[in-house]
């Protein structure tokens, strides 16, 4: 997959450009499928923040963007549908819209439903995700994010990208994502890790990472 791991959504022009690019055509010739589920897991999951996500009424802009179609993958649902019906969706589908809320959540049914499974196949597919959508991809997310407790009892993701993600820095609806408290949670990842703000996203082509911000962030970490 071609990924574009955003913090808010596609939030400015930079964001806007690089997915434009990944997809390879324009957003008004493209089919993407969104997924809702994380805005329903986790102590603060309600059934407003899906309903904005899939509607095109969140502040953080993803299905709202011009789509040529928009269709919902709820992985909930996929383990009583059909998997050939399923699978062909996602197959036929140009982007992946995954919407943020609980990461640990998400990771578990990503991995109940198949659809983890499938990523490794989806060599043409945009992922785009946002805030825990983002981090969902990563190794883990650190005790800082944990809300839904998973099986498998730890914060351990999927580990797509070899990096871990801190949303929301310095965000006025997150006061507590600041760049102290970001170190702080870096120092528990034991890999590279990023610190992205609103107007930030980042860029994963065959393994190449870009940063694309029009905003503030910080790589604590680095590999050598």
């Amino acid at each position: 997959m071609k990924l574009l791991l955003t913090d808010s959504g596609v939030r400015n022009a930079s964001i806007l450009a690089a997915l434009v690019d990944l997809l390879g055509k324009p957003i008004a010739e493209a089919d993407a499928l969104c997924i809702p589920t994380a805005g329903y897991g986790g102590p603060f999951g309600d059934p407003g923040g899906p309903w904005r996500f899939i509607s095109g009424r969140s502040p953080s802009p993803m299905t709202e963007l011009g789509w040529k179609s928009v269709g919902v993958l709820e992985l909930t649902a996929l383990p009583g549908i059909d998997k050939e019906r399923w699978v062909s969706w996602v197959r036929e589908a140009d982007a992946l819209l995954v919407n943020g809320g609980d990461a640990l959540y998400l990771c578990h049914w990503m991995r109940e439903s198949g659809l983890a499974d499938l990523f490794p196949s989806l060599r043409d597919t945009v992922y785009v995700g946002l805030s825990a959508g983002s981090m969902v991809l990563t190794p883990r997310i650190g005790e800082h994010f944990v809300g839904w407790k998973p099986p498998t009892g730890d914060d351990s993701t999927l580990g797509v990208v070899d990096f871990s993600v801190f949303p929301h820095l310095d965000s006025p609806d997150c006061p507590e994502n600041t760049m102290a408290e970001a170190e702080r949670w870096a120092a528990g990842t034991r890999g590279p890790a990023y610190a992205i703000d609103a107007q930030t996203a980042i860029k994963v082509t065959d393994g190449d990472v870009e940063v694309v911000s029009e905003g503030h962030w910080k790589l604590f970490n680095p590999a050598s």
